[in-house]
């Protein structure tokens, strides 16, 4: 007997075969499949939008996003990128259609190298961007700056074919880090400060300090005198804080020996206050034993 695999399965593999290779003996009508790969290769020469290759290709951007996975930005740089898949039937098309194309309306993105650190909302405004949008199409979290050397994927201008060059694609790098939002606050100077020593606790350069408030940087202060400083919004709670105690301090200082004084009086009034509780204390006890004499004679 047979295996199970064999009696179920080999003779309908090899009824197939039979169809396929006469297929006229078996009144079988069998579609043209020509002997090509499903999908065929196409070089990129200029820079173009992934939705703008999908359409001139005339195929559905999933279908495109399928046979090119490593497209997950919405432009393909011809420096990084020199050939894309299509299904065979459409590569033609596609080469025809990008022949009479301009190429300065295949791409709508370019890639930009920061010169410095900037926030992300500058680099959105310098380009004419919601800082959303830019956010959303580097991958970017809320409220950070980009640092000096990233390459930040931003608008286009309109009409320009300029190919964004190799070594940018290649090199291609994002760095950013938290932005550190200053908040105007004030200070109080205590005894002995200066501008310097003002900016040293804060780890500020003192002419930096000196500029917020309009002096020198090694100009002596009162105490208790407003000093001007952009904190990081963390440091300003707690200067303020500090701040609202500097004026008892000072005045505390100002005047040590009738704070003395009153520590004085207020001590000796204390102890002088004991003997009084104790005596009456004393009547109580004495009182006892009359009271106690009084239920004898009785």
């Amino acid at each position: 007997k047979m295996p199970a695999e064999t009696r179920n399965y080999v003779p309908k593999l090899q009824a197939v075969k039979n169809i396929i290779a006469q297929p006229q003996r078996h009144g079988a009508v069998l579609p043209l499949i020509e002997n090509h790969p499903f999908f065929d290769t196409v070089e990129i020469k200029h820079d173009i939008d992934v939705d703008v290759a999908a359409r001139l290709a005339q195929v559905r951007l999933e279908d495109f996003k399928a046979l090119n996975p490593s497209q997950r930005k919405p432009v393909i740089f011809a420096a990084g990128t020199p050939q894309v898949l299509l299904p065979w039937n459409n590569a033609a098309l596609f080469q025809q259609a990008l022949a009479k194309a301009d190429p300065g309306t295949l791409s709508s993105w370019t890639a930009w190298v920061a010169p410095q650190n900037l926030p992300s909302r500058e680099v959105a405004s310098r380009f004419g961007m919601d800082e959303s949008d830019l956010r959303e199409i580097n991958n970017l979290p809320h409220g950070v700056v980009i640092k000096s050397g990233s390459t930040v994927l931003v608008r286009r201008a309109n009409g320009s074919a300029t190919a964004v060059a190799s070594h940018v694609v290649n090199n291609a790098q994002l760095a950013y880090a938290p932005e550190i939002v200053l908040r105007r606050t004030r200070v109080r100077a205590r005894k002995g400060d200066t501008i310097a020593s003002v900016a040293a606790r804060y780890d500020l350069p003192a002419a930096t300090v000196a500029g917020w408030n309009g002096t020198q940087a090694g100009a002596r202060l009162k105490p208790g005198q407003s000093v001007v400083m952009f904190l990081p919004v963390r440091a300003s709670s707690a200067a303020a804080r500090e701040s609202a105690d500097s004026p008892r301090s000072a005045r505390a200082d100002r005047s040590p020996g009738k704070t003395k004084a009153k520590a004085r009086a207020a001590g000796g009034a204390k102890q002088a206050a004991a003997p009084t509780r104790a005596a009456r204390g004393g009547k109580a006890a004495a009182a006892a034993p009359g009271k106690g004499g009084r239920k004898a004679r009785r």
